[in-house]
Order: C-alpha cells, then sequence, then structure tokens
C-alpha cells in the first residue's frame, strides 16, 4: 500500500468517526438532556421510580429518529458510498 492509499484509508477512517458522531450525536444529547431534567425533578419530589425515567427518554429518542432519521441515513448513505468509490479507485 502506497502514501496514496494510506492517506485515503486515513481520511476515510477521519470521516468515519465524524459521521459516527453526527449520527449519535442528536439521540445522546436528546436523552441525556431528558434524563438530567427527570433527574432533577425526581430529586426535587423524592420518587425514585425507575420506569419514569425510561419512558420520556424512549419517546424523545423516537422524536428525535422520526425528525432527524432521514438525514441520519443520507449521511450514511452518503458515507457509504464514498467508502465504495474510494475502495474501488484504490484497488486499481
Amino acid at each position: 500500500m502506497g502514501p496514496d492509499e494510506t492517506s485515503a484509508m486515513l481520511a476515510l477512517a477521519d470521516r468515519m468517526l465524524w459521521v459516527t458522531m453526527l449520527v449519535a450525536a442528536p439521540v445522546l444529547l436528546a436523552s441525556l438532556a431528558v434524563g438530567l431534567v427527570v433527574g432533577v425533578i425526581q430529586a426535587a419530589t423524592s420518587v425514585n421510580e425507575q420506569t419514569l425515567t425510561f419512558v420520556p427518554k424512549l419517546a424523545v429518542t423516537a422524536l428525535v429518529l422520526v425528525v432527524l432519521g432521514g438525514a441520519m441515513l443520507t449521511l450514511i448513505g452518503d458515507f457509504t458510498r464514498d467508502i465504495f468509490t474510494t475502495i474501488a479507485t484504490i484497488s486499481r
């Protein structure tokens, strides 16, 4: 593998990490925010019910996936297409 192929593979690895972050971040941040709000409410009211945190997190996660799911799939699809294009050019 020459220097051009190595740099192409490192560029793909770098982009892979960014795509992973961009796809996972909205769901994780929304779930974190809801968990924090529900945790503060539970601490203030002294209600320690496990399902009370699960249901709002599940609802917000579903909402984020409905709203941003198309963009996430487009991002993953574009990255996958770029991977196959890069592999085809490297293997020649």
